[in-house]
């Protein structure tokens, strides 16, 4: 019997209430997926094959602000095989912040950390990621061989074109797609800075978080193509990344019916496009190595 074709899970959580506090889960809404959520319950549910596809990759990310955290998910990634790279944090501001990686990079799962994140969406400042300090810690980053996965809703656009253009040599993923308002308004501008910013060589993009920006219940297909289409044109096959946000997408249906949905964009792709979405352009972008699904 031959091997399953490969299936990289770009983006997703796992928490655990009882070690941990999410703040962020008790706003208004999220009652359904305010709970522990670990490995297990993703194997669970990502049970479904996407495009004939088992999941055999998956990149985990941070929720919180919270150097502990990246610790505690480094040393699952030690672990647990599926978890082929872990996107951290640690506060770019400080002086020390090469110090805090390089602690990071020597400690359990240390060798798994391949990116940091900040949480910029919630960030008021419009030119936080040109902030001296910052863009000092991004320095810090790229010295290390780390990326970036930047994290902003649809308005913040313009600093996250401008980190681009300032570090051409810094890897870069915009996370979600940058947020785009899926079906709730015209996605003109948003078009003109997704092509702005594919317009530097190395950014990436994830393809996930986009039901969870439309109406959760009433979605469609027809709310998701036009985004999709926007992407495949903007950055090409070669530089899209499938992402589950898994849990935060049982709000809006789960994995099953984002799976499907991705399936049905996918129809009009070659099967050598198909594969850099589903698995190859997160496996080359975080220099995952093939493991089994346990």
């Amino acid at each position: 019997m031959s091997e399953p074709l490969p299936l990289v899970d770009a983006h997703h959580h796992v928490w655990d209430l009882d070690r941990r506090p999410q703040p962020w889960l008790d706003e208004p809404g999220l009652e359904p997926i305010r709970r522990t959520h670990g490995m297990d319950d993703l194997r669970r549910a990502a049970s479904r094959p996407l495009a004939g596809r088992r999941l055999t990759r998956t990149v985990l990310v941070q929720c919180v602000a919270s150097v502990a955290e990246t610790r505690e998910l480094l040393a699952l990634a030690e672990r647990d095989p599926l978890i082929g790279a872990v996107i951290g944090w640690a506060d770019l501001t400080s002086p020390t912040v090469g110090d805090v990686l390089d602690e990071l990079r020597a400690g359990p799962g240390g060798g798994r950390l391949r990116a940091l994140r900040h949480l910029v969406q919630g960030e008021s400042d419009p030119e936080w990621l040109q902030r001296p300090a910052v863009e000092r810690g991004l320095r810090a980053v790229r010295e290390r061989g780390l990326g970036y996965d930047v994290l902003i809703r649809d308005h913040q656009f313009p600093q996250a074109i401008r980190l681009a253009r300032r570090f051409p040599d810094l890897p870069l993923v915009l996370d979600h797609a940058g947020k785009p308002p899926v079906g709730r308004s015209s996605l003109t501008e948003w078009t003109r800075q997704v092509r702005a910013l594919a317009d530097c060589p190395q950014v990436r993009c994830k393809v996930s978080g986009l039901i969870t920006e439309a109406d959760h219940r009433a979605w469609t297909l027809d709310d998701i193509r036009p985004v999709w289409d926007t992407l495949l044109a903007a950055f090409g096959p070669d530089r899209l990344m499938f992402g589950s946000d898994w849990p935060v997408c049982v709000l809006a249906g789960g994995w099953d019916r984002w799976a499907a949905a991705v399936e049905e964009l996918l129809h009009d792709c070659s099967p050598d496009e198909a594969g850099a979405i589903l698995a190859g352009t997160a496996t080359g972008f975080y220099r995952l190595k093939d493991a089994p699904c346990s």
